[in-house]
């Protein structure tokens, strides 16, 4: 087995923040779960979660003087299995990490796997791709609901997480506007009605009009059934989402954020 160096303790307490948040991180009796099957000692399951894992890995450390156990409970605790009903907390959690695990020239998979990337030394550089593609955006005039996933911790990876939450904005959009809380289809179905609409984009009256509505509710399921439902089109998309792609996605995503910014209830 080979031996892998220590952990600064400024990435270990960063990195135990994420996975033992308050809001979005392990349970407790995760922890004490993953901190077992790791072999990792838990010797303060009493005090603040974050405390408690920075305190487990802190002491495994420093009694062995590597940070082994410390990765295997890394890829316990992002093994894709466990997040099969809530992938967005698994991609969540993942760009969180790989933003601070990209200082020491790691990266966790889609496969939950730890893989070397390029190792980065500035916050400057973990931001710049952020950077770049927001100004790349800002030309186009993209609506300002959109350039603000342009994130470091999204882009860390890849493109695949600012187009991500780029789609997710648009359908709490139609939510907001609505009040309602469906998804999908279910949910262009219902709100953009030609008989019973919930939200029109113009008078809907003449034929043109009709068709100018229905063609807006198609581009959004086609939207949504492409970019969205990333389980099952991950082997077309996921994969494969560059900069251009990026680029494309969100200017599309401005598009359906003008139209939902004049769009009317009209029950």
């Amino acid at each position: 087995m080979t031996v892998q160096q220590k952990l600064s303790g400024e990435l270990i307490e960063s990195i135990c923040k994420v996975i033992a948040d308050t809001n979005t991180g392990l349970s407790g009796a995760e922890i004490a779960k993953l901190l077992g099957d790791s072999k990792i000692p838990d010797t303060d399951p009493q005090i603040t979660k974050w405390k408690r894992l920075y305190n487990a890995f802190a002491n495994w450390q420093n009694t062995h003087q590597c940070s082994n156990n410390i990765w295997d409970f890394l890829k316990k605790a992002m093994a894709p299995v466990r997040y099969l009903n809530d992938k967005e907390k698994f991609e969540f959690r993942r760009a969180e990490l790989n933003l601070r695990l990209s200082f020491v020239g790691i990266e966790i998979s889609e496969s939950g796997r730890l893989v070397k990337t390029q190792r980065v030394e500035t916050i400057a550089e973990a931001e710049k791709k952020a950077s770049h593609l927001k100004n790349l955006l800002v030309t186009r005039n993209v609506h300002p609901d959109v350039l603000k996933f342009c994130k470091a911790e999204l882009l860390q990876d890849n493109y695949f997480h600012a187009v991500f939450e780029t789609t997710k904005s648009v359908a709490d959009k139609i939510r907001d506007l609505s009040g309602l809380t469906s998804d999908g289809s279910e949910l262009i179905d219902y709100v953009f009605s030609v008989t019973n609409p919930t939200l029109i984009i113009n008078n809907l009256i003449t034929e043109t009009e009709k068709s100018e509505h229905k063609g807006f509710a198609n581009l959004l399921r086609g939207f949504f059934g492409m970019f969205r439902n990333t389980t099952a089109h991950a082997p077309k998309i996921k994969w494969s989402i560059n900069e251009d792609d990026a680029l494309d996605i969100m200017t599309l995503a401005s598009f359906f954020h003008r139209k939902l910014d004049l769009s009317q209830r009209i029950r």
